[in-house]
């Protein structure tokens, strides 16, 4: 056997490989597919609910407070359904309309697809700026819904509570005008108002909204024009009612809570304590609403 020995046999190393051709790159890559495009992640923008609605949408802020809700038992044309009188404390800011919705607005709200289709009527006597009319409880939380949706933020009905507080707006009177109203006021039937109240004209129809001074929490037309509906379920007195401000769901729910007066009613009709009752599908032509949302939530 022969041993060989040295060191060992080594080829020349070639690092410097041959740049490929351009026929060698296009069959290399014949089969390779397209990079897929980069997917950026879409955060979805949260919504500040403690921040107050865009200014096209007429809210006004309320501040937290108290009040005695109910009428005293000495008011004059006083109905046993508006007491007891109990103190409510609300401690929490939240928005209300300036103004009740209007025609606009609830046109707005038909073309979008939204509102049920429903196209009330005005009565001949014009849509525009007016406040809607016709409208049922079930009508004006279709709007809710709606509004809802295009806005992302929580709109929503008044309680009862929240409706006597801001229609009070820090008046111990049956009005925010205190403890009289007249014909020039509010729309109502001015031939009736109340307390020391001036006579007026009867104009027997609805104005449209903001005709008449604001009150002192920058509401217009809290008192007549339209009724307004709230939230609440109805019962026949305040008796276990929230003293907190949120709406009244037990009772009967078949129906709703109206406030405010209107257009064709008297005085006394308007009062803050004032309470009416429908079925939710029930429309008149002096039945509307405004809208509310609570703040930070």
């Amino acid at each position: 056997m022969i041993a060989l020995t040295g060191p060992p046999l080594v080829g020349p190393a070639r690092c410097d490989f041959e740049q490929m051709s351009a026929e060698s790159i296009y069959y290399l890559t014949l089969d390779a597919k397209p990079p897929k495009p980069e997917v950026k992640a879409v955060v979805k923008k949260r919504r500040d609910h403690g921040r107050p609605s865009p200014a096209r949408m007429n809210m006004v802020t309320i501040l937290p407070g108290s009040f005695m809700m109910g009428s005293p038992k000495d008011e004059v044309r006083r109905d046993s359904n508006e007491g007891p009188r109990h103190k409510v404390t609300i401690d929490y800011p939240f928005e209300v309309g300036k103004f009740e919705v209007t025609f606009s607005e609830w046109g707005v709200c038909v073309a979008d697809g939204g509102c049920r289709g429903h196209r009330p009527k005005d009565g001949g006597w014009g849509r525009g700026n007016r406040p809607v009319i016709n409208i049922s409880w079930q009508d004006a939380k279709s709007y809710i819904k709606w509004i809802r949706r295009k806005t992302g933020l929580n709109y929503r009905l008044l309680s009862e509570a929240e409706w006597e507080y801001v229609a009070r707006a820090g008046q111990k009177g049956p009005f925010s005008t205190g403890y009289s109203i007249g014909a020039y006021d509010a729309n109502f039937n001015g031939e009736k108002p109340y307390g020391d109240g001036p006579q007026g004209p009867y104009i027997r129809q609805t104005k449209p909204v903001g005709s008449y001074p604001a009150n002192a929490f920058g509401l217009h037309d809290i008192h007549g024009n339209v009724y307004e509906w709230v939230e609440d379920c109805w019962n026949p007195n305040h008796s276990g009612a929230p003293a907190n401000g949120t709406p009244r769901l037990s009772g009967n729910c078949k129906l709703r809570v109206m406030r405010g007066g209107s257009w064709v009613t008297h005085g006394y009709q308007m009062r803050a304590s004032k309470r009416l009752r429908y079925t939710t599908d029930y429309r008149y032509d002096d039945y509307g609403f405004r809208i509310a949302r609570t703040l930070g939530k």
